[in-house]
């Protein structure tokens, strides 16, 4: 397994990956070298998609999931320099928009800034009471710019995305749920062991449909329904011929649990 820098990666059961970003004295923020870090760990992830069939993304300690991008290490930075280092933040941003292994975010405490954007950039979400979300980028002169204005919109709405994107103001937890960016709310104790029970319940089943599916619920709302139908019908097709399939029917008839293998 590789080891990083910024980030602390376990198994935490059979086939699921947990990625946690692991700068607590710096409230979880990322700079240039944790970008890099989960460019690396999540492009592994989907090299390996038969191995790993499930991601939960978390942070370090009770305080923070993440606040967002490091502005000590951007301080007096150059037009130039602060250019060079946003390509990788949005590299970062598609590694983890773009995986084809589901996603499940455990947001345990603050998430500002880009660590909202990466809250909303996966799958979805559970989070721990008492966590506060914002889009902080306006108050200081920036808008977000690792997809942000793309996926929040996405989770929640456009209105209420703007109002919170333009405004820069903190909601909660319960607000977040009640909007649709996160799934459920539990207490911090439980936030990891409802995500890997969760993970589990995605590993358990064949790797190749449910990348299919994923990529079809990702791909459809920017599609009409005529298209996006044509896209689910392609994804289908792709699993017919599968070792997978002929397990999972085998299983079926012979009352047992399925052995997949991602074949």
């Amino acid at each position: 397994m590789i080891t990083y820098k910024t980030l602390l990666i376990s198994l935490p059961g059979t086939h699921i990956m947990q990625i946690t970003l692991n700068r607590p004295e710096a409230a979880n923020a990322f700079n240039t070298q944790m970008a890099l870090d989960l460019v690396s760990a999540f492009e592994a992830a989907a090299m390996d998609p038969s191995n790993i069939r499930a991601i939960i993304l978390t942070g370090s300690g009770s305080r923070a999931f993440c606040a967002g991008g490091d502005l000590k290490e951007r301080n007096g930075m150059s037009n130039a320099a602060w250019s060079k280092q946003h390509l990788i933040y949005e590299r970062m941003a598609r590694a983890v928009i773009n995986c084809p292994i589901p996603i499940i975010g455990a947001i345990n405490g603050a998430a500002y800034g880009g660590g909202c954007e990466l809250a909303a950039a996966v799958d979805f979400t559970y989070v721990a009471e008492g966590a506060k979300f914002a889009q902080t980028e306006v108050k200081i002169g920036i808008i977000p710019g690792a997809g942000g204005t793309q996926t929040l919109p996405r989770a929640i709405g456009e209105r209420r995305a703007k109002e919170l994107i333009l405004t820069g103001q903190v909601f909660t937890a319960q607000q977040a749920l009640k909007w649709g960016l996160a799934n459920a709310v539990y207490p911090l104790k439980d936030l990891l062991p409802k995500a890997i029970v969760t993970a589990q319940a995605i590993a358990a089943n064949a790797p190749l449909a449910v990348r299919q599916a994923k990529q079809a619920i990702s791909k459809g709302p920017s599609m009409g329904l005529n298209d996006g139908l044509s896209f689910e019908i392609e994804a289908y097709n792709r699993t017919i011929p599968t070792q997978d399939r002929r397990e999972g029917v085998l299983a079926f008839n012979e009352k047992r649990l399925p052995n997949f293998t991602g074949d």
